[in-house]
């Protein structure tokens, strides 16, 4: 039997060319964690219907078979729990929400949709945990098979994150159709890769400070089988493992120059080159070449860890396991919140009072009204910071506006339903409750996050209610539960000598339906005197 503070955990990477898979023992009292396990499968589940850009039914059952192995082997090493993330393919196809809903129905395994920055960040923490960066910069690139991440950091917060719809399966059915491929599509393939680059580096490269000189690492299938080709031509050996193998930008072209010349089946013959590979393997490559070139970078180095470890990284941030050279990631989904409110100029003052209310309200009603956990209340509490951000586009409908800017504002640090949870919040804290016909609501496929908007939204109405003016008129509020009565009563404590509040109650009154629609209770508020000190 496992001593108490030894974990295992399985963390699953459904990619648009791959499924990862790995399972770790983890020593918080280090902190650390042991691979005990790997898996991958090749799924392609980025091969969609070229019409519609659904993922195919092939594709869907290619990447069910293989997560039902990796159930099966997470199973078999007594893992505690499996953290599966969804990334570019699944993200983008109109029916990727449908394939993520069959898969809980079927396996009873609820995979997480996570943006393109999101992937980056967790991708940066794969790589921060096997690699020391000395508080020196380190761009990281992880091409994959729809979309290559870069990474600006230097051991503490990323300065730079990006995802930009390349990848090597991407473009390979895009634009390759030759074979070999003719020297019109190569170039076409160039300077597309080129222009699709250009903005996201240049973004980068502003981050960079005068006179600092990055070092290049790279993840993912396509440049660690670069780099096995590049070892057996070089040293006739592979080391193992390939953690730190370096090679140079001349040898990658001239790796290119020979890919574009070879057809794919004669690819598929070099050493160390498997057959899926060998179809994607010239675009994923002339992305390297292409980032490199416009970086000035010479060399890159191999690191083998990537967004499947970070995926472990992040579980073991927010439980509190590690503390020291990754601290600096520990508070990430707070310190998004609070970078977006200032992007949209939210009155953090105002907003954060609010969410005092709607975090009182949360836990003085939890296991009596609701079952609601630290997840929820920390989405809560994003959306209270976050539910006026719509006054940056207009007034009128403000809350849509919220809903949309909330939606497609890069929140670091949550899953794409997670952010799906905030932006639907934030939208009902006024006017319509939550209904079925409401696009947005729609958009929340996972039900336990439905019902978390529909009891958790009547509470921010509640607390925007009780600052109606703004000012911080209401100090502090107590529930008591009358369930004889069929009653919750609000008791209100103002923090003014003489401020009967008349407009935080008249407020109250008009919001608090959706309260006692959701609850089956009567809610009556009730004004208190003013305590001693409260300001005259």
């Amino acid at each position: 039997m496992l001593a108490d503070y030894d974990r295992i955990l399985t963390a699953i990477d459904v990619g648009t060319n791959s499924i990862h898979m790995v399972v770790v023992r983890i020593q918080p009292t280090l902190p650390a964690f042991t691979i005990i396990a790997r898996e991958k499968a090749t799924v392609r589940l980025g091969e969609r219907c070229q019409q519609t850009g659904f993922l195919t039914e092939e594709a869907m059952q290619r990447a069910i078979d293989a997560l039902k192995r990796c159930q099966e082997i997470s199973k078999s090493l007594n893992s505690e729990q499996i953290i599966a993330v969804a990334t570019s393919a699944v993200r983008e196809a109109p029916n990727g929400r449908d394939f993520l809903q069959r898969v809980a129905s079927e396996l009873g395994l609820w995979i997480n949709l996570i943006s393109g920055v999101e992937e980056a960040r967790r991708i940066y923490l794969g790589v921060l945990s096997d690699i020391e960066f000395d508080g020196k910069p380190h761009i990281v690139i992880d091409i994959g098979g729809g979309s290559t991440e870069l990474i600006l950091g230097d051991g503490h917060d990323p300065r730079s994150l990006s995802s930009t719809k390349i990848g090597a399966v991407r473009l390979t059915n895009e634009y390759v159709s030759t074979d070999p491929i003719s020297s019109k599509e190569f170039q076409t393939l160039q300077a597309y890769i080129q222009g699709m680059l250009e903005r996201p580096i240049e973004e980068l490269q502003a981050h960079l400070r005068p006179g600092e000189v990055p070092k290049l690492v790279g993840t993912s299938g396509t440049i660690e089988t670069l780099a096995t080709l590049h070892a057996r031509e070089h040293l006739g050996v592979v080391p193992d493992p390939l953690h730190g193998y370096r090679f140079n930008l001349q040898d990658l072209r001239e790796m290119v120059h020979r890919f574009r010349r070879l057809s794919c089946h004669d690819r598929a013959q070099l050493p160390g080159m498997n057959d899926r590979r060998a179809e994607i393997i010239l675009a994923g490559a002339l992305i390297l070449q292409e980032a490199m070139t416009l970086l000035g970078l010479e060399s890159i180095t191999i690191c083998e860890r990537s967004l499947r470890e970070g995926v472990i990284v992040d579980w073991m941030l927010t439980h509190g396991l590690i503390e020291d050279r990754l601290r600096y990631q520990s508070s990430i989904r707070q310190r998004s919140v609070l970078k977006i409110a200032q992007k949209y100029r939210v009155n953090l003052i105002y907003s954060e009072r609010v969410a005092a209310f709607a975090m009182s309200l949360f836990d003085q009603t939890q296991g009596v009204l609701h079952q609601w956990g630290e997840e929820a209340r920390e989405l809560l509490w994003a959306a209270a910071i976050l539910h006026n951000c719509g006054h940056f586009i207009s007034h009128s409908a403000h809350h849509k506006h919220s809903y949309y800017l909330i939606r497609n504002g890069e929140l670091l640090g949550f899953t794409e339903t997670e952010v799906e949870t905030i932006a639907n919040l934030a939208r009902y804290h006024r006017k319509n409750n939550p209904k079925k016909k409401h696009e947005n609501y729609r958009n929340l496929t996972s039900k336990p996050h439905r019902r978390m908007v529909d009891q958790l939204s009547p509470l921010l109405r509640l607390a925007v209610a009780l600052d109606r003016r703004q000012i911080g008129a209401i100090q502090q509020i107590t529930c008591e539960f009358r369930p004889d009565r069929g009653e919750l009563c609000l008791h209100l404590q103002p923090a003014r000598l003489g401020d009967d509040c008349a407009l935080e109650l008249w407020s109250l009154e008009n919001k608090k339906s959706s309260f006692e629609e959701q609850f089956g209770l009567k809610l009556i508020p009730l004004l208190e005197p003013a305590t001693v000190g409260a300001r005259g």
